[in-house]
């Protein structure tokens, strides 16, 4: 089995229920080819860095995931299918991080700010 990092992107104008829902039908599909997921973030709605198919923000979620090469080929089908899915990312890495991640520590510090000025 393969350590991989998956970030993908939905689409500005969905909930974050439909995100979330999005999220467990892949993390299913994972564990349905004999791979499991160890790591779940969201991340929020962030603005791009250009807009991707008229959309200027995105909601950004990472997994982080072990699983062989069919389920990953499964996977990176079933993502590029998905008309939500604006962008996803597959990095190999050698062992999966249990911490949060640069981005969602940017995310809980900004809303640790927040509270503490408000």
């Amino acid at each position: 089995m393969r350590f991989y990092e998956l970030v993908f992107i939905v689409k500005q104008d969905a909930s974050a229920s439909h995100v979330d829902s999005i999220a467990k039908q892949y993390i299913e599909l994972i564990e349905k080819y004999g791979g499991h997921v160890t790591k779940t973030e969201f991340c929020g709605l962030r603005t791009l860095a250009y807009p991707i198919k008229k959309n200027r923000r995105g909601h950004y979620v990472l997994i982080n995931v072990a699983v062989d090469v069919d389920g990953l080929n499964v996977l990176k089908e079933q993502l590029r299918l998905n008309e939500d899915i604006l962008r996803h990312l597959f990095v190999r890495v050698d062992k999966l991080d249990d911490n949060p991640s640069p981005l969602m520590q940017k995310v809980l510090k900004d809303d640790t700010k927040k509270d503490m000025e408000g």
